[in-house]
C-alpha cells in the first residue's frame, strides 16, 4: 500500500476538527509588520492578525513559504513516506504553487510529489484537501485523486463581499477618495473567484442585500445540483 503524505498552506482555512491531522501538514505563509515576520498560524492568529491591523494602520505584506521550507518538509515526510500530494493556493493568487514545485525539483528522485494548483484558496483549498485525504483514507490511487481534484477545481464558486473597504484601502488598491465615497453610500461590492482570479462584480446597497446577492447567485450557479457550500468569516460572525 502506498504511503501518502499530504501538504497543504495555511491560507486553506481548515476547520478545527481536521487541524493537526497525521496525515496532512500545513505550511504556514509569512506575514510582516515592518521588519516583523510571523507565521500565520503559528506566530500570530487572526484575532492578534487585527488588532495589530488596527493598531498600526497598516496591512502587512505577506509572503509564500520558500521552496527551501518545502523541501525541508519533503524530506522529512520522504522518510516515512512513498508519495505527496501538495496541494496549494491558486498561483495567480500567491507564488505559493511556484515554491512547491521548485521543492520538487529540489528533491528530486528523493520522493513522487504531487504539487497541485489549486485555483482557488480558503474554504475552496479546504475542502480540497480535506476531499484528497478522505478519497486515500478510502483506499483511491493518487491518479483517481487528481482526477477528482480538476473536477472540482473546475466546478468551483467562490464569492466574497468586504463589509468596508477600509482594510482594501489600507492595502492601496483603492484611494481613500474612493473608499470614503463608498462607505457614504453604502455600497458594497461582490467579487468573485474565477478561474484563480478576483474579479469584480455587482455592486449592491446595504450589507444584507450583498449577503443575499452572494447566495443568489451561488443558486443560480448549482442549478439545483447537489454540492459541498462552506462559509468563511473575517470577523463577521453575526452574518
Amino acid at each position: 500500500m502506498t504511503r501518502i503524505a499530504f501538504v497543504t498552506d495555511s491560507t486553506c482555512d481548515l476547520p478545527p476538527e481536521w487541524q493537526g491531522r497525521s496525515r496532512l501538514h500545513v505550511l504556514p505563509v509569512h506575514i510582516h509588520f515592518g521588519e516583523s515576520s510571523l507565521r500565520e498560524g503559528v506566530d500570530i492568529d487572526e484575532v492578534a492578525f487585527y488588532e495589530r491591523v488596527n493598531r498600526e494602520g497598516a496591512i502587512p505584506r505577506t509572503s509564500q513559504p520558500s521552496p527551501g521550507e518545502f523541501a525541508d518538509l519533503y524530506h522529512s515526510l520522504a522518510a516515512t513516506h512513498d508519495a505527496i500530494l501538495s496541494l496549494h493556493i491558486g498561483g495567480k493568487l500567491s507564488g505559493t504553487y511556484q515554491s512547491a514545485m521548485l521543492a520538487k525539483e529540489m528533491i528530486g528522485d528523493q520522493i513522487a510529489i504531487y504539487p497541485f494548483d489549486s485555483d482557488c484558496g480558503s474554504l475552496g483549498l479546504g475542502f480540497m484537501a480535506m476531499e484528497a485525504v478522505q478519497m486515500v483514507e478510502d483506499g483511491s490511487t493518487i491518479p483517481q485523486v487528481l482526477a477528482r481534484l480538476d473536477y472540482i477545481r473546475r466546478g468551483m464558486n467562490i464569492f466574497l463581499s468586504p463589509d468596508t473597504l477600509k482594510y482594501v484601502q489600507m492595502s492601496g488598491r483603492i484611494s481613500a477618495l474612493g473608499s470614503a465615497v463608498a462607505s457614504l453610500l453604502n455600497i458594497k461590492p461582490i467579487i468573485q473567484l474565477h478561474e484563480g482570479q478576483l474579479l469584480a462584480g455587482e455592486r449592491v446597497r446595504t450589507r444584507k442585500r450583498a449577503l443575499h446577492t452572494m447566495v443568489e447567485r451561488m443558486a443560480e450557479r448549482l442549478n439545483g445540483a447537489p454540492a459541498r457550500v462552506g462559509v468563511a468569516d473575517a470577523r463577521a460572525e453575526e452574518d
